[in-house]
């Protein structure tokens, strides 16, 4: 008799175990090493900054690049913003040209130059530095909190991985794989209150694999 009721409790307790997965150590996110591993470019930046042309509010982040790595590079851009809502906006999409020249003009930096003519391969040394500018169209009225996510600064890799050692395919069906990324938080003080504001606290920046 005891048997038969340890038994149905067995049963009954079972499908909760079932029910319940518990991630696996490999389920964790990547994180970049913490040695030097790949090629990594020199990379400073300047604080988003908003500006308005022709009615139009775009921001922007000026930066130079430079080439410390001991050979010539390939200078590959990706810079992409994300907004407190989730929304992802790639940088330089539907830009008049008129934008870059009031920002140069702004900025008073006379090596600063669009990006198609800073992308490809970047020499050695401080004297082949690159200057430019990320611009986007701003993605909402209210900005609160973004990111910007700034790509092509380092040869790092990884390719996901599932449980069994297999790799992760992505829906293209090529492998799915991710790159260190510089990732850069800001908040706009103030936005909920005057969403023309455009008064910035830096909250942080950090490598990430994305």
């Amino acid at each position: 008799m005891r048997q038969v009721l340890a038994l149905a409790l067995i049963a009954a307790v079972a499908p909760l175990f079932v029910a319940v997965a518990v991630p696996s150590a490999s389920a964790k996110a990547p994180e970049p090493s913490i040695y030097p591993i790949a090629w990594q470019f020199d990379f400073k930046h300047g604080a988003p900054r908003r500006i308005v042309v022709d009615n139009t509010p775009y921001w922007y982040v000026t930066y130079t690049v430079t080439n410390n790595t001991g050979q010539e590079q390939e200078w590959r851009p990706e810079f992409t913003m994300m907004t407190n809502e989730g929304k992802l906006v790639k940088s330089d999409r539907d830009i008049e040209p008129g934008v870059f020249d009031k920002i140069k003009a702004i900025e008073g930096g006379r090596f600063l130059q669009p990006r198609l003519q800073v992308v490809g391969p970047l020499r050695q040394g401080p004297d082949q530095a690159k200057d430019s500018v990320a611009i986007w169209k701003e993605p909402q009225p209210r900005m609160g909190s973004f990111k910007i996510f700034i790509g092509g600064l380092s040869g790092e890799f990884v390719i996901l991985k599932d449980d069994n050692g297999n790799e992760k395919k992505g829906p293209d069906g090529l492998p799915v794989i991710l790159h260190k990324t510089l990732q850069l938080d800001y908040q706009v003080i103030g936005d909920e209150r005057n969403p023309q504001t455009h008064d910035l606290q830096e909250l942080g920046q950090k490598w990430v694999m994305r």
